[in-house]
């Protein structure tokens, strides 16, 4: 994710990172901007519409008027949804860290001080569930991030081919459930931590219904075709206005348009590894450091 001030208005707008659509829509900014040159010299030089003054030609920009509003209504509705989408995802990743902490502080509190084995295995296994749902989230492969730090024996009750945070949170719950057995915790104290314990369970699902579930492909098709039509038949009306100064504006109505529906595209999918997705590794890191100075 890339940190910036919202505030700053004369380095950031003029700053064109790898990741900004101007890049990535650049060559197609140069064939819509010749696409609209070749329109204006046919309809002013070759048919010479504008000195014949054909009103059929001209009237085809009262129609971008009438889909003006349309289409603007449209990207609002594309560009709002991808970004609730992003902020629900934020939202279960902030979940997850308060639980985190929520959880370590209830077992600092209720585990012996002296009995440090089993503070030492939440102290690896509660930030392991924020490593496990980034590598789920995003189908990696990742061992030796996974079992860095972990004993021989834990690393043996993790299996890679299957779901990795339902295992994490296995062990956790499995490990509270012994301390009961054993005496160490009460049925109050084991109820005190469910809530904590379940959560776990009910952040991942909810990430997975986000990822699992994309924009319908007939909508996201629709938008974009709509878009396309809309800035081919642009310059054809807008010649007999603008002349040869409809080849920058066509450009850059068309970098408005796609850049939206590109933002859309990347921020709908929040849990990947894009610019503006969200900063899972930051997270889960600083999951980990506050979970080792609480227990």
């Amino acid at each position: 994710m890339v940190a910036h001030n919202p505030k700053d208005w004369f380095v950031w707008p003029l700053h064109f990172h790898r990741s900004d659509t101007a890049r990535r829509l650049f060559p197609w900014i140069v064939g819509i901007g010749a696409y609209s040159a070749l329109a204006a010299w046919l309809e002013m030089e070759v048919w010479q519409l504008t000195a014949n003054n054909n009103s059929y030609v001209r009237n085809i920009s009262l129609m971008h008027g009438l889909l003006g509003f349309v289409i603007s209504f449209l990207l609002v509705f594309r560009t709002n949804t991808a970004y609730e989408r992003w902020w629900e995802g934020r939202k279960l990743w902030g979940a997850l860290v308060n639980n985190s902490r929520n959880l370590a502080i209830k077992l600092s509190a209720l585990l012996d001080p002296d009995d440090e084995a089993r503070r030492a295995f939440f102290r690896r296994v509660i930030p392991l569930y924020a490593v496990a749902l980034k590598n789920h989230l995003r189908s990696e492969e990742t061992r030796l991030e996974l079992f860095d730090g972990l004993p021989p024996a834990l690393q043996q009750k993790i299996d890679l081919e299957k779901h990795l945070p339902n295992q994490v949170a296995a062990l956790l719950i499995k490990a509270v459930d012994e301390l009961h057995r054993a005496g160490k915790l009460s049925g109050e104290q084991l109820l005190f931590l469910n809530s904590e314990l379940q959560s776990f369970t009910d952040i991942c699902g909810a990430c997975e219904r986000i990822k699992n579930t994309p924009i319908p492909y007939s909508y996201s098709v629709f938008i974009k075709r709509f878009i396309l039509i809309y800035i081919l038949t642009l310059p054809w009306g807008y010649v007999f206005n603008l002349g040869y100064y409809v080849v920058p504006i066509v450009a850059f109505v068309f970098y408005v348009l796609a850049s939206l529906e590109l933002i859309a595209e990347e921020i709908e999918e929040p849990f990947g590894a894009d610019e503006n997705d969200l900063p899972l590794e930051r997270m889960a890191h600083g999951i980990k450091t506050h979970i080792h100075e609480l227990i």
